[in-house]
């Protein structure tokens, strides 16, 4: 296994809990609040075994931590779940970046010599 590999497999449970919608719907409404799993079911329209279901992922993927008290499970958003996705997004934002200011640098110059072309060949020749 791949050092990248070893290091995109965290991510990678990231990005598939995320890619469900009521998934990001849940972490959303936890980046606001912690919250119940009966209230974290309440705007869907499924069993709380399902929601449990996502909660797991979430868990799983480390987006969501959840604690139980008596009777009641609590979800809070774990900063650190999210944190993995912004370091990633930001080191290929910062690729991308370099690359697009290096095509820019190179189209500058490109311009550049198009110009330069077109004015000597518009300067008129002495005649000898």
């Amino acid at each position: 296994m791949s050092a990248q590999s070893v290091h995109a497999a965290p991510l990678d449970l990231v990005f598939l809990a995320l890619a469900d919608p009521a998934r990001r719907g849940m972490v959303e409404r936890l980046s606001r609040e912690s919250l119940s799993v009966s209230e974290l079911a309440a705007p869907y329209p499924m069993s709380l075994q399902a929601v449990m279901q996502h909660v797991q992922m979430l868990e799983a993927s480390g987006l969501v931590r959840s604690e139980k008290v008596g009777r009641v499970r609590t979800c809070s958003l774990e900063e650190a779940g999210l944190r993995k996705v912004e370091q990633w997004v930001a080191s290929r934002r910062a690729t991308w970046e370099k690359r697009l200011d290096r095509l820019g640098d190179f189209l500058l110059a490109e311009e550049a010599h198009e110009i330069s072309t077109r004015e000597k060949s518009r300067k008129p020749r002495r005649k000898r």
